[in-house]
C-alpha cells in the first residue's frame, strides 16, 4: 500500500506544534487528520480508523496521551501509536516503553521527545507502517 492511502492522526493541544507536525507529515506524502484535545480525538476515533497515530502526552490532563493510547489500542489493537511529548523537559521524568513495568499500561509503540526532526519522524512512521 502506498503512502497516499495511509491516514496519520495527530493529536496535540498546542495548535502551533500541531500545524508544524501536520505539515511535516503531509510533506512526507501521507493523508493527515488532526484533533486538539483528547476528547475531540476520542470522538473522531469512533468514526475513523487511522493507519497510525501521533499523540501528545499532556493535553487536558497530564496523562491524556496515555488514556487516548489505551482507548485507541482497545478499539484498534494493531494500530501503531507514537507518543510525542516534552514531558521529560517539563518534568524531568522520562518514560521507558520497554521496561516490563510500563509495557502493560503504556500503549504507545514508540516514545519520542518533542523537537522531532522530519527525518527522524519519517523513519519511525515508515518503520511502524512497514513501508
Amino acid at each position: 500500500m502506498s503512502k497516499e492511502n495511509k491516514l496519520i492522526f495527530i493529536v496535540d493541544d498546542d495548535s502551533d506544534y500541531l500545524f508544524q507536525i501536520e505539515t511535516m507529515v503531509k510533506n512526507m506524502g501521507f493523508e493527515v487528520k488532526t484533533a486538539e484535545s483528547q476528547a475531540q480525538a476520542e470522538k473522531m476515533l469512533e468514526s475513523m480508523k487511522p493507519d497510525l497515530c501521533i499523540f501528545d502526552l499532556m493535553m487536558e490532563n497530564e496523562d491524556s496521551g496515555f488514556i487516548l493510547s489505551y482507548k485507541a489500542k482497545k478499539k484498534y489493537p494493531n494500530m501503531p501509536i507514537i507518543m510525542a511529548t516534552a514531558a521529560t523537559a517539563d518534568t524531568g521524568y522520562s518514560f521507558d516503553l520497554y521496561g516490563e513495568d510500563n509495557k502493560g499500561w503504556i500503549k504507545a509503540d514508540v516514545y519520542l521527545e518533542k523537537g522531532l526532526r522530519a527525518d527522524q519522524l519519517h523513519r519511525e512512521i515508515n518503520k511502524l507502517l512497514k513501508l
